[in-house]
């Protein structure tokens, strides 16, 4: 696709983004005006309800929909260039899973320190760092993409075994709130903590756009692109690293949500059919920021008659979209 259609294709996604902000924000079951959301920003009133109910609830779960969709997405997508294989992602490759037993060891256990904001993002970004260098070191060993995958599954399956004796150990209240996040929200996130979450995210998202050369080579393969020059183990250290704290940043304060970093990076090649990541960086972010907004609207809009946990619905979207790639893949 020629660089004006793509440039087409995300000023439409550009002008799709504020209608699905707009979307979510009305899902709400209590009707606010758009002068409460200004007010709650410029003329904070702790005494109104409405003002505090956007300060403290809407605007932090519109901000963390948005994050954690291209967040996901991202980390996904560099997956996916780094094991050139359309059916990695941080959930099925054990990324989530290695962020996941951490901030179980942090949550169950009741450790402070771990429940800060530094704290609670530095362990999910060791955590998804040391299982995405695991997963990279079975791969150089293995030939085969789908026994990749299965290991992939069987590290999440190892981890998970972890994570339940941990339950079966901790207290109610710590049990309580490991169960919670673990079941995937947006609204876990606080209004004081948004500023060092868009701090790390927007840092992520320079570091992509630094490598978009290097993620440009490596479509091409590893033997030829360290043949043209490229440090291969720098920039698959750098790539595991954006990995690790889009990931981890996510899971930290939504808890696991799956399939988004397989289906939305898939998602994005079909519609932009390009290998250029610079048009899939902003693709990834784009139509994963779109896609939690929609699907957490739709969440809203039930909560009145049914409450569905958002890695539930994300699940029900993603699983199959992923089983159609693999029977593609496999034909």
């Amino acid at each position: 696709m020629k660089d004006v259609s793509l440039k087409w294709v995300l000023i439409c996604l550009l002008c799709f983004l504020p209608l699905a902000m707009y979307l979510h924000l009305m899902s709400g079951q209590i009707e606010i005006s758009f002068a409460s959301y200004f007010d709650s920003f410029f003329h904070f009133d702790s005494h109104n309800t409405n003002q505090v109910l956007v300060r403290e609830f809407r605007l932090p779960r519109l901000f963390m929909a948005m994050i954690a969709g291209a967040g996901l997405s991202l980390s996904g997508m560099f997956m996916q260039t780094l094991f050139k294989n359309p059916l990695a992602g941080p959930y099925v490759l054990g990324i989530n899973s290695g962020a996941t037993l951490l901030i179980a060891l942090s949550l169950l256990t009741g450790v402070q320190f771990f429940q800060s904001n530094f704290g609670l993002i530095g362990t999910a970004l060791i955590g998804a760092f040391a299982a995405g260098l695991f997963m990279m070191v079975i791969a150089q060993r293995l030939k085969s993409q789908i026994t990749l995958l299965l290991v992939g599954l069987m590290f999440g399956s190892f981890t998970s075994a972890f994570v339940s004796i941990l339950e079966s150990l901790a207290g109610a209240e710590s049990l309580k709130s490991f169960t919670m996040w673990s079941m995937g929200s947006l609204q876990q996130v606080e209004f004081s903590q948004l500023g060092i979450i868009l701090v790390v995210f927007t840092l992520g998202i320079l570091g992509s756009f630094l490598l978009v050369k290097p993620l440009n080579m490596l479509v091409i393969g590893e033997k030829s692109a360290a043949m043209l020059g490229l440090p291969i183990k720098s920039v698959r250290m750098l790539v595991l690293l954006l990995t690790a704290l889009f990931a981890g940043l996510v899971t930290a304060f939504c808890g696991p949500i799956a399939f988004v970093g397989i289906a939305i990076p898939n998602l994005t090649r079909i519609l932009f059919q390009t290998t250029n990541h610079r048009y899939l960086i902003m693709g990834n972010c784009l139509i994963g920021a779109i896609f939690l907004l929609l699907t957490d609207a739709f969440i809203q809009v039930l909560e009145g008659h049914l409450s569905i946990p958002l890695n539930a619905l994300t699940s029900i979207i993603g699983a199959p979209f992923v089983v159609f790639l693999l029977m593609r893949k496999l034909r």
